[in-house]
């Protein structure tokens, strides 16, 4: 699966790919921190003209609104720009493993679903990779760009509600909410990886004997075919059944974090401490830091079958190595 690091021949889109995506990624993370500290001068100006009447132009109220156009407009050039050439990365990443699959398919087609494995997965695995992966590194530099900035911020916030006195209190909000939530939700879904590696293994399963009816109808309407099929669908209610009671936690606790931040900031906005302005810098910045803690809480689904689609080519990989092995012996 990673020849695409380890072959010299996919170098120049492997290390200086990555590192041009790297690089990207990071320019993104600058502007959305440029967007930040946007929202607070915006929404402080916005507070002063509509409780002062005339005290902002509708000169100096538009140059805002014309400086977020140009952020936004470079944040969205460059997301375009990246996401183009990441799909480009990941599809030679998929085929850096479908030569080598190609390369030894006298040995490889020997495995159970060689063709599903070699075609499906490894376009599942790019696909998945490309979404995911990016995603990761995304949260991380978003993690490593405003944490800083909201740790700074909250140093006006010292009460919280039902606690008292804590010093830089919504960092400590965030990451206790985000990491309980994490845990959470990886204990409740624990059991999801195991049962798409099944769905896999039965699709898989069903879809060689419609293959084998193809050349012999006796196959296409065998009590084998409705034996497979019957397999199939018991797999996938019982993968309705335990997303059904995910979903339930995941979107109970998505839907209250919403409030999070500005139950925190209860005690300090009641008091007329900080602007409107700062309210909204500090939750954008608290929301920020908080997506990039729940990485795994929102890409759980995708992770689980990342998980079956790397155990099915980890197996197809070992059996190959294995077949390589006995014929040098």
């Amino acid at each position: 699966m990673f020849k695409f690091f380890t072959n010299k021949q996919w170098y120049p889109w492997s290390i200086f790919g990555s590192l041009i995506i790297l690089v990207s990624t990071w320019y993104q993370v600058q502007l959305d921190v440029m967007i930040n500290q946007w929202f607070g001068e915006f929404y402080d100006t916005l507070q002063k003209a509509l409780t002062t009447p005339n005290s902002v132009s509708e000169k100096e109220f538009i140059s805002y609104l014309l400086t977020f156009a140009k952020i936004a407009g470079v944040w969205m050039v460059i997301s375009v720009a990246t996401d183009y050439f990441t799909s480009h990365w990941t599809f030679r990443w998929r085929t850096a493993m479908a030569n080598y699959y190609h390369e030894n398919w006298n040995k490889a087609r020997l495995t159970e679903g060689a063709s599903q494995r070699v075609q499906e997965d490894t376009l599942k695995f790019a696909r998945i990779m490309e979404g995911l992966g990016v995603e990761l590194l995304r949260s991380l530099m978003t993690l490593i760009a405003f944490l800083p900035i909201l740790w700074g911020l909250s140093k006006q916030i010292t009460m919280l509600p039902f606690f008292g006195e804590v010093n830089h209190a919504l960092v400590w909000v965030a990451i206790i909410t985000a990491l309980g939530g994490t845990l959470i939700l990886a204990a409740v879904g624990f059991k999801l990886p195991g049962i798409e590696y099944d769905i896999q293994k039965e699709e898989a399963a069903y879809r060689k004997e419609l293959v084998l009816g193809e050349d012999n109808i006796n196959n296409a309407g065998s009590k084998s075919v409705n034996f497979l099929y019957g397999n199939v669908k018991r797999i996938h209610f019982k993968m309705y059944f335990h997303y059904l009671y995910f979903n339930a936690v995941k979107w109970s606790y998505l839907q209250g974090m919403v409030i999070v931040p500005y139950l925190a900031l209860a005690p300090t906005i009641v008091t007329g401490a900080i602007t409107l302005g700062f309210v909204q810098q500090i939750a954008r910045a608290f929301n920020k830091v908080e997506n990039s803690l729940q990485y795994l809480v929102r890409s759980w689904p995708i992770i689980v079958e990342l998980i079956s689609v790397q155990r099915r080519l980890s197996e197809f990989e070992t059996k190959l190595n294995n077949a390589r092995d006995e014929v040098k012996i």
